[in-house]
């Protein structure tokens, strides 16, 4: 399936220009989840994979740079949150990939809990820390994050991820 990128042209009118197809899912896409830095597109689809979609060395293309596999049904949302992609599926399952070096990712967890696909998904970094005496927890330093998934069990959960 097909991901039309499109650019406004400046000016009064609301004209937009194509400027790439992006064709790499053997399926329906439903989801898309940009970097924040806007150098990395995610796209989830009815096939199960995640392409990881980075733009070339001349900043004008947008090439396949990798796929993350491991739900076992349909992506149906992507967020991402500094260097962790999330995605929820039809499987009922959440996932946390994290970027490594270079172009590879992990799967950091796998959290199950609802009844329903899972439909929306929003993460935020979290300053809080549970131990106030400390910067970090037992483990070392690291982050930590909140993730929130809305599924068709119509259950939002609240998820608290600890990333080292």
């Amino acid at each position: 399936m097909k991901i039309k990128i499109w650019k406004k042209e400046q000016g009064e009118k609301s004209i937009h220009t194509l400027i790439a197809t992006l064709e790499k899912h053997k399926s329906s896409v439903n989801a898309l989840a940009l970097s924040t830095d806007d150098s990395v597109l995610y796209s989830g689809a009815c096939d199960r994979s995640i392409i990881v979609w980075e733009k070339d060395s001349g900043g004008d293309k947008m090439v396949v740079s990798g796929a993350l596999r491991g739900h076992t049904k349909a992506i149906l949302c992507l967020c991402v949150v500094d260097d962790l992609v999330v995605s929820g599926s039809a499987d009922k399952t959440v996932r946390i990939w994290k970027k490594g070096i270079g172009k590879s990712y992990s799967c950091l967890a796998v959290l199950e809990g609802h009844n329903g696909p899972v439909k929306c998904l929003t993460a935020s970094f979290s300053n809080s820390n549970s131990n106030s005496n400390s910067n970090s927890n037992d483990f070392g330093c690291g982050n930590s994050y909140v993730v929130y998934s809305g599924s068709l069990d119509c259950d939002i959960k609240v998820w608290k991820i600890w990333v080292p």
